[in-house]
């Protein structure tokens, strides 16, 4: 290839800031706006899964799509037919501007509302998030073109893109939406668009300026720079390569969600505890495809299996035998080492610029492919989040190494077999050999070390340690049933207790993740005995008791059925409505062999499975005497529940004396406060009882429950009653109070 002499390489830092900034601007923007139009939607469409999963879908499609127009407009057109492109492209994206939903959006009641959303995105969202997701490959790939003295390899301004990802990532819980409202975050999030374009343009200006109205082909280069020998060599990729970039790619994508569901599900119940992993992993891109990445990848790979020893000695046995901190670092150590291999393989293998979108396009696939793979196929394949051990495993595979030692993968099958025959043995089978297997597996771990530098057999021994310890965890915790669905995985476990008499009892326990959500009583003289969160000496047991001689003919609602316990304060000439989102709870609370409180207490209870606001919505006003809201004890609280418009809803269902109960305990979350601002602010009397119990009665918790109505003479016969220690809310002045356009989760931790 000939040189152009006259073509001095340019060393402006001018040119790097602004490239840099659009893609700053750009990541910033993707990762505000999907949060931003989940929150427009949720009063609209409620909380099913189903909705997430299809917005999900929409976005990894659209970045998908932005890539391949990104790929296509840069390897078949010139420079100056791609600003022209481009820059039409940008001026029909005006149309969707102002950000909003489209007019009279209603979604429809009588059929699915999958395509309904889909073309909702579309329209509201669709141009300006195309856009937005072309920016990473597109301006880059110019970059290349521009003559600076760094053309040869822009992949360092990858790093700019996801620090601006994690800057809007960490900005939107803890910054915009504490202190800005849905409207107004629309109205910035244009404005913010607005400047996205005219960075483009600059971009676009500096590669016109270039180009000196030359016709370059795509490929060309018109600096003696693009010569340099690339990090790849190939002129044309092989397939085994564009395969490789796949896994490194799929793999830590599929991580990520699989060990954000894993830490919410098998370790703790906390708010916002997904944007540490995604922190983590949005960083592991911002170093990999920095300067250091040439001295950071190899010190990755060679701690990571010192790191790893914990982890797998440890990580998967019992969560209760360590603070749930310790677990979850150790989890996130794991993740990080992982992702960090991983993508610092990928950027080691990053091709010379001419197979730059390809790059960035086989990448996008991947995410997708992750996305897909975790929220489509996992949830229907396995009963618990076992993707997440299964993509540690992945990465491990894909460690730079040699070939395998032929021990590890006979240990490994061995170790297979064991863990089955573990699986189908007694739990008194278990816990006489339960010291030996413990530290059969440590010694074990420490084996593994010695295959480090071997990936298929470092892999199938840490795989098989793994599993052997799911089996033995899984077998000492007693679960009758487990199965999983999108809302995450629920298990039927068996405990045991001690009777009045100090006599051992088994009873039943019904788990979401981490979070308990009922128990019962086997014994046929205790079975009707509402326990837990409420129990006849708790807040339910005292409103029930004190309404005794009034609540006959009461019709009552209940959001969240769990176990379904308080079915058993039904009376016969009431009229019970049972809310829950997810099918699988009404199936295993219904099944006599996990919980007969239904089928004992109440059998023709009408049962409403789908989002309670949305459910409420279509129940005809004045309906209820009272309203039992039971949905706000996990990390995963339904916000759209606790609105001012969402208390607008229940008051209207109630009659003019109905009584609304809000049961409020949650480890992490002071609901109580936005209970209590919303009630001064529609002026509603209420009441709150922070319940512990005075005594050591079996399944008998302490228990969080605000009672509310439109006059205070309802509440008063409560409040006067001697049953328990029922008081005024506190009042609070230091938030606003929660509209489905303002919610702030974080001025609500304990």
């Amino acid at each position: 290839m000939s040189h152009h002499p006259e073509a001095a390489p340019d060393r402006n830092l001018s040119l790097i800031f602004l490239f840099a900034a659009t893609l700053f601007t750009s990541a910033s923007l993707m990762f505000v706006l999907q949060p931003l139009f989940g929150k427009i939607l949720l009063p609209l469409l409620g909380g099913s899964p189903a909705v997430w999963n299809t917005c999900m879908v929409f976005y990894q499609s659209i970045l998908f799509l932005g890539y391949l127009y990104a790929h296509y407009l840069s390897t078949r057109h010139s420079q100056q037919r791609q600003i022209l492109v481009h820059a039409a492209l940008i001026l029909i994206s005006f149309l969707a501007l102002p950000l909003a939903l489209p007019e009279n959006t209603v979604p429809p009641t009588d059929s699915n509302p999958t395509f309904w959303l889909l073309w909702t995105l579309f329209l509201a969202i669709g141009l300006p998030f195309f856009v937005v997701s072309t920016t990473a490959p597109l301006i880059q790939k110019w970059f290349a073109h521009v003559g600076h003295h760094t053309s040869h390899d822009p992949y360092y301004l990858y790093a700019a893109s996801n620090t601006g990802s994690l800057i809007a990532l960490l900005s939107y819980p803890f910054l915009l939406e504490p202190n800005i409202g849905l409207a107004s975050q629309k109205s910035y999030w244009s404005v913010g668009y607005l400047l996205l374009c005219l960075l483009i343009a600059g971009c676009a200006y500096v590669l016109w300026k270039n180009c000196r109205g030359e016709f370059i082909r795509p490929g060309r280069m018109n600096s003696p720079l693009h010569d340099a020998t690339p990090v790849t060599n190939e002129n044309n990729l092989s397939l085994a390569t564009k395969l490789h970039w796949l896994a490194l790619a799929f793999v830590p994508s599929s991580l990520l969600l699989g060990m954000t569901n894993f830490i919410s599900t098998d370790i703790a119940s906390v708010p916002l505890l997904w944007i540490i992993p995604l922190t983590l992993y949005l960083l592991s891109f911002v170093i990999v495809f920095s300067k250091w990445n040439d001295k950071i990848h190899p010190l990755m790979v060679r701690l990571q299996p010192i790191f790893l020893l914990p982890f797998i000695a440890y990580a998967f046995i019992n969560p209760a035998d360590l603070p749930y901190w310790a677990y979850l670092i150790l989890h996130l150590i794991a993740f990080f080492f992982a992702v960090m291999v991983c993508h610092g393989e990928l950027a080691k293998l990053r091709p010379h610029t001419r197979h730059l979108t390809t790059f960035y396009l086989i990448m996008s696939f991947a995410g997708m492919l992750g996305g897909m793979f975790n929220t489509f196929v996992a949830p229907f394949v396995f009963n618990a989040v076992y993707e997440y051990p299964i993509m540690i495993i992945a990465a491990l595979l894909l460690r730079p190494g040699r070939m395998s030692h032929p021990l590890p993968q006979i240990i490994a099958p061995a170790l297979l077999v064991i863990a089955g025959i573990i699986l189908h043995a007694t739990i008194d089978d278990l816990l006489q050999y339960f010291d030996i297997i413990v530290i059969s597996l440590i010694g074990l771990t420490l084996l593994t070390y010695l295959f480090r530098t071997r990936p298929v057999g470092y892999a199938l021994m840490t795989g098989a340690i793994i599993f052997l310890a799911l089996g033995v965890h899984s077998l000492s915790s007693h679960t009758l049933y487990q199965e999983r669905t999108f809302f995450g995985v629920l298990a039927v476990r068996e405990a045991m207790l001690t009777d009045e008499q100090g006599q051992p009892e088994s009873y039943h326990e019904l788990f979401h993740g981490t979070t308990k959500h009922g128990a019962q009583r086997l014994a046929a003289n205790l079975s009707k005995i509402p326990l837990t969160y409420y129990s006849r000496p708790g807040p339910m047991g005292q409103l029930f008791k004190e309404y005794d001689n009034n609540d006959q003919a009461w019709n009552i609602g209940v959001v969240g059925l769990g176990a379904g316990a308080l079915a058993c304060y039904a009376k016969d000439q009431q009229h019970w409505t049972l809310y829950e989102i997810d099918p699988l709870v009404v199936e295993i609370a219904s099944n006599p062999a996990y919980f007969s409180y239904l089928s004992q207490c109440a059998p023709n209870a009408a049962m409403r499975v789908g989002d309670a606001r949305l459910s409420l919505e279509k129940e005809p006003d004045q309906h209820f005497d009272l309203l039992v809201m039971d949905a706000f004890s996990s990390d995963s609280v339904p916000t759209h529940l606790l609105t001012k418009e969402a208390l607008e809803l229940y008051f209207k269902k109630l009659k003019p004396g109905g009584i609304l109960a809000f049961h409020m305990t949650n480890r992490h979350l002071a609901l109580k406060k936005v209970l209590s601002i919303n009630a001064e602010a529609l002026h509603l009397a209420s009441l709150i009882q922070e319940f512990k119990p005075q005594q050591d009665i079996p399944l008998v918790v302490a228990t969080d429950w605000v009672v509310m109505a439109k006059q205070s003479e309802t509440l008063e016969p409560l409040r006067l009653s001697q049953l328990g220690k029922w008081q005024k809310m506190p009042l609070y002045f230091d938030m606003k109070p929660w509209t489905d356009d303002f919610t702030n989760i974080v001025s609500i931790w304990k």
